[in-house]
C-alpha cells in the first residue's frame, strides 16, 4: 500500500497537468467541431486560451526524401539508383483503392467524417490513457501526416525531437495543423500525401516503396491482403517487420483481426473477400532494394556509375559542399539519363575478357568519348566492380612485394577502384608515344607544316638536363639521349614519324617548338596531371620548359583522358569536358543544363585536321594530304572497317601498352596495365590491347554510316611556304652542305649513291626540287661509277661527265 501511494503521489502534478491539458483540448476540438468554420477564430482563442492561437497553423513547405533513377542513353534501361530513404512518390490514381481503404480502415475509420480531430477519439484516449488503461494516441491521419511532416521540415534537431516527442504540446499543435489543412486540402490529397510519406519498414517509405519492397509490384496492383498488411504496419515497422519470426506472427494477427474485419465492416470489401484475404500467407522475404552503384543492374555498368556519382559530387551546381551534393543526389528525386552506350559497354565488355580475364592482374581498361559532345560512351575493364569481402576475400595479395608483404590485397578481381576514369588514389598511368600528338599540335600552331623534315639519328642528343647516372644520359654527359625503338634512323615528316613513332624525330620537334608549349597543348586538350610530380613540372612554363620526355609519354593519364584529348581532334579542335550524362530532370519534371556539353575551342580548326591527318598513318588509314610510310597498328583500318585515325604507346621495357583509334562518331582508349604495381615485369602485349580496342570499336561503329574526316581549308599547313633547294649536283660536300643552309635549310650529309659525279662529291639531294622552309635537305653523297672514268689517250687526263664549271 505504501509503494502504491508513492506511486500516486510522484506522479500527482503530472496528472493535473495532463488533466489541465486535457481539459484545454477539449475545449479547442470542441469549439472546431461544433463551429468549424471559426475554429481557428475567436471562438477557438476563447476555448482555448492564448496558448492555442500563439501555436503555429501553417506548415512549412517541404519534399520528403525521393529515389533518384540513373538511365542508360537510351532512357529506359535503369543503372542504378541513389537514395537515403527508398521513396518515390505516386499520385492516388496509381494507389489501388484495397491500399487507400486499408489504410483508413487501420489508422482512422473516421477519416472521412471528421475535420481533422477526432473529438471522441480525443477524450476516449485521455480517459483510457489516466485511467490505467490501454495507451491510446486518437491521432487521425491528418494529426499523423502533420506529424511527420514537422519531422521532414524541420531545419534543426531540436524541431524534429519537437515533432516527434510525445507531450501534451505537441499533440495540441497537431490538432490546430490538422484543423487548418482539412481546410486547405481535399480528403483524397490528404490520403496521398500520408500514404508518400509513412513508412513501413525495411528501408521502405511510402507505398510505391513499400510495394516494391515486400511485393515487387506497383501500388496500383496491391491486393485486398498484401494492401492490409502495409496497411498494418504503419504503426509500427519494426514490431511488425514480417521478416522476424515475432513480426510475421504480430503483423498476420493484425491484418486478419484489425485491419481486414475494418475493411468489412466499412463496407469497402465483401465477408467472401475477407474470408479469401485472410489466407492469403503474409511473406517472410523481402526483395533486396539497391542503393548505389554496388547495386547497378548488370555489373559491367558499375564503373560508369562510379564515374557518374564522382562527376556529380563534382558539381557545384548541386551544392557548397559534398555533403550538400550527396543529399541531393539521394533525396532529390531526379531522372538522370546517362550517356552510357547498352550495346557499346557490352561490346567493350565481351571484348576485353576474350583477352584478359578478371582473374588475370594485370588489367586491360577501355574508354569511349563522343567527339564534339566529351559525352562518355563507355568504360569497362576486365574487373568485377565490387567490394571485396575481406572476411572472405577473392582478391589475391597484391603483386606489389611491398604492399603482398603487408598482407594487403590487390585489385583483382574485384574493385571499386576508378580505375579507367582516375580520382582518389588513381593517378593515372604512362601511356608512352600516344603523348607524341601534343608534340605535333604544338608544331603546328608554332606554323610548322606536316612535311617538316628531321634527320632522326638512332640516338639523339637532345639539350635537355638529366642526371649523368641515368641510362638514358649520353655516356660522360647529364645530356638525355633518346634512342628509337627500332631501327627508324633517317629524314622523316610528321605522317611518317607518327606512324612509325619514331622518337628522334619527336623529341627535337619538341625542342624546337619549346616543351612548355606541348604541356600547354595537353592542358588545353584535356590531361589532368593527377601525379604530384607531373602536376609540379606541369605548373608552370619553366619548369615544364625542361620535361624533355613529356613528349614520350612519361606523365600519368588515364584511358578517359586520351581519348578525349584525341577526341578533340575529331571535334575540329573543340575540347569538350567530359560528361556521363545526356539529360537531368527534376521531380517536378524540370530539366536542367548540368551535365550538357561544355566545350571550348582548344586548337584551330586546320590544325586539329591536319594533325588528324598524319594521325591516320599509325592504325593503317591513307592520309588525304600527305604519304604515310607505315604504321605500328596497321590492322586498325580493315577490322574496323571505317576510317580511322589513332596511336599506339608503350613505356620503357613494356611496362604499359597503350592504343587510341577514332572515328567521327567515337574515340575509343585502352590502356593495359598493372594498376597494383607500375613497377612490374611483365610484358605487355598490344595484340592484348589492340584487339580489345579495335573489336570494340567495331561492334559500336556496326551499323553506322562511314564519314570520312575533314580536311584543312588550306594546303598550307600540310606543305608549309615550299622553297627551291639549290642544284649541288657534283659540287663538294662542304660547298654543298654551305649552299643548302644559305637557302634556309637543314643540311644533312646522307648515304652513297651510284652517281656520274666524281666519288666523294654531292651526288644530289632528297628531297629534290622544293621543300618546305626550314626543313631538311639530305645530301646524297656520290659513289661514283667506275666505268664513267676513262683516261683521254692523247692527253692521259680523266673526263667526268655532267660536272658543272
Amino acid at each position: 500500500m505504501t509503494s502504491w501511494l508513492r506511486r500516486r503521489d510522484h506522479n500527482i502534478f503530472t496528472n493535473a497537468t495532463s488533466l489541465l491539458v486535457c481539459g484545454l483540448l477539449a475545449g479547442v476540438v470542441v469549439a472546431a467541431a461544433a463551429f468549424p468554420a471559426a475554429a481557428m477564430s475567436g471562438l477557438a482563442a476563447k476555448a482555448g486560451g492564448t496558448t492555442f492561437a500563439s501555436l503555429p497553423s501553417e506548415l512549412k513547405d517541404f519534399s520528403s526524401p525521393q529515389i533518384t533513377r540513373i538511365y542508360a542513353s537510351d532512357g529506359r534501361t535503369q543503372i542504378s539508383q541513389f537514395y537515403d530513404e527508398f521513396r518515390s512518390d505516386v499520385p492516388l490514381k496509381d494507389i489501388s483503392e484495397n491500399m487507400q481503404d486499408a489504410i483508413v480502415a487501420a489508422e482512422d475509420r473516421k477519416f472521412y467524417e471528421h475535420n481533422g480531430v477526432d473529438i471522441k477519439g480525443v477524450a476516449r484516449a485521455f480517459v483510457s490513457n489516466n485511467q490505467g488503461g490501454s495507451q491510446q494516441g486518437a491521432s487521425t491521419l491528418t494529426m499523423q501526416y502533420v506529424r511527420m511532416s514537422l519531422a521532414y521540415s524541420a531545419t534543426n534537431p531540436q524541431e524534429v525531437i519537437d515533432a516527434t516527442t510525445d507531450t501534451p504540446k505537441r499533440k495540441l499543435t497537431e490538432m490546430k495543423y490538422a484543423l487548418q489543412i482539412e481546410k486547405q486540402l481535399t480528403k483524397g490529397q490528404i490520403l496521398e500525401r500520408y500514404l508518400n510519406i509513412a513508412p513501413f519498414g525495411n528501408q521502405a517509405y511510402g507505398v510505391y516503396a513499400a510495394s516494391q519492397v515486400y511485393f515487387n509490384k506497383k501500388p496500383k496492383d496491391l491486393t485486398v491482403a498484401e494492401a492490409a498488411m502495409l496497411a498494418g504496419m504503419v504503426k509500427a515497422p519494426t514490431s511488425f517487420n514480417p521478416t522476424t519470426e515475432s513480426g510475421n506472427e504480430q503483423i498476420t494477427a493484425r491484418r486478419n483481426n484489425y485491419v481486414i474485419p475494418g475493411m468489412v465492416s466499412m463496407g469497402k470489401i465483401t465477408q467472401a473477400e475477407a474470408d479469401k484475404a485472410v489466407k492469403e500467407k503474409v511473406p517472410s522475404k523481402v526483395k533486396a532494394v539497391g542503393n548505389g552503384c554496388v547495386s547497378v543492374a548488370k555489373n559491367y555498368w558499375g564503373f560508369f556509375c562510379d564515374y557518374f556519382y564522382r562527376w556529380w559530387m563534382s558539381q557545384e551546381a548541386f551544392g557548397a559542399t559534398t555533403y550538400d551534393r550527396e543529399r541531393r543526389l539521394k533525396s532529390g528525386g531526379y531522372k538522370v539519363v546517362t550517356s552510357m552506350d547498352l550495346k557499346g559497354q557490352a561490346a567493350a565488355r565481351t571484348e576485353i575478357l576474350k583477352v584478359e580475364k578478371d582473374t588475370d592482374r594485370n588489367a586491360a581498361l577501355l574508354a569511349g568519348v563522343e567527339p564534339g559532345t566529351g559525352k562518355v560512351r563507355v568504360l569497362a575493364a576486365n574487373r568485377k566492380y565490387k567490394l571485396d569481402d575481406p572476411d572472405d576475400p577473392e582478391n589475391k595479395l597484391s603483386s606489389d612485394p611491398a604492399k603482398r608483404a603487408k598482407g594487403i590485397r590487390g585489385t583483382y578481381p574485384n574493385t571499386t577502384n576508378p580505375l579507367i576514369t582516375g580520382g582518389g588514389d588513381i593517378t593515372g598511368y604512362q601511356a608512352g608515344s600516344v603523348f607524341k600528338m601534343f608534340t605535333m599540335v604544338a608544331a603546328l600552331e608554332k606554323g610548322l607544316p606536316l612535311s617538316y623534315s628531321i634527320n632522326a639519328p638512332d640516338q639523339y642528343k637532345s639539350g635537355y638536363i638529366i642526371s649523368s647516372s641515368s641510362d638514358s644520359a649520353c655516356a660522360g654527359t647529364h645530356f638525355w639521349c633518346p634512342t628509337n625503338a627500332g631501327k627508324e634512323s633517317g629524314v622523316w615528316n610528321m605522317w611518317g614519324a607518327f606512324g612509325k613513332s619514331v622518337n628522334t624525330y619527336f623529341v627535337p620537334l619538341e625542342e624546337k617548338v619549346g616543351a612548355e608549349n606541348v604541356v600547354a597543348v595537353a592542358k588545353r586538350f584535356g590531361v589532368q596531371f593527377r601525379a604530384p610530380e607531373d602536376a609540379k613540372l606541369a605548373a608552370t612554363e619553366t619548369s615544364a620548359n625542361q620535361w624533355g620526355a613529356f613528349t614520350l609519354g612519361v606523365s600519368n593519364s588515364t584511358p578517359l583522358d586520351m581519348a578525349n584529348a584525341y577526341a578533340t581532334l575529331a571535334g575540329d579542335g573543340k575540347y569538350c569536358e567530359p560528361t556521363p550524362v545526356e539529360q537531368i530532370t527534376t521531380a517536378d519534371g524540370e530539366k536542367i543544363d548540368v551535365g550538357k556539353p561544355h566545350c571550348i575551342q582548344a586548337t584551330t580548326k586546320d590544325v586539329a585536321r591536319a594533325a588528324l591527318d598524319a594521325a591516320r598513318c599509325p592504325v593503317g588509314d591513307s592520309a588525304q594530304l600527305g604519304n604515310c610510310k607505315g604504321g605500328t597498328a596497321s590492322n586498325t583500318r580493315s577490322i574496323v572497317d571505317h576510317p580511322v585515325f589513332g596511336k599506339t604507346g608503350t613505356t620503357d621495357n613494356s611496362k604499359t601498352a597503350s592504343l587510341i583509334v577514332g572515328t567521327t562518331k567515337l574515340v575509343m582508349a585502352g590502356y593495359l596495365v598493372n594498376p597494383d604495381w607500375q613497377n612490374h615485369t611483365d610484358y605487355m602485349s598490344h595484340d592484348v590491347i589492340n584487339a580489345a580496342v579495335q573489336y570494340s570499336l567495331r561492334d559500336y561503329m556496326e551499323g553506322k554510316p562511314s564519314v570520312q574526316f575533314k580536311t584543312p581549308s588550306s594546303d598550307k599547313i600540310s606543305v608549309g611556304e615550299q622553297r627551291s633547294i639549290p642544284d649541288v649536283t657534283c659540287d663538294s660536300i662542304s660547298t654543298a652542305k654551305d649552299r643548302i643552309e644559305g637557302a634556309g635549310f637543314e643540311a644533312v650529309t646522307g648515304s652513297s649513291v651510284e652517281s656520274s659525279c666524281p666519288k666523294g662529291t654531292a651526288a644530289g639531294t632528297s628531297p629534290d626540287g622544293k621543300t618546305v622552309k626550314g626543313g631538311t635537305v639530305v645530301i646524297e653523297v656520290s659513289a661514283g661509277k667506275e666505268e664513267d672514268e676513262k683516261e683521254t689517250p692523247t692527253t692521259g687526263l680523266t673526263t667526268v661527265p655532267g660536272r658543272r664549271r
